[in-house]
């Protein structure tokens, strides 16, 4: 996602928030070592990424 111009706005308590600045969605994002395929999917759409 940093790569692709998102950046973190801030932390939460359990989830971090991104935004992408060229149409301002922001998502929450789980702070887990490790998502599973199909969420990861999910927060690139929903930040419009995809």
């Amino acid at each position: 996602m940093i790569d692709r111009g998102c950046y973190l706005k801030r932390h939460g308590a359990n989830h971090d928030i991104y935004v992408n600045p060229a149409n301002g969605r922001t998502v929450p994002v789980p702070r887990h070592t490790e998502i599973k395929n199909t969420l990861a999917r999910a927060i690139r759409k929903q930040l419009g990424l995809e």
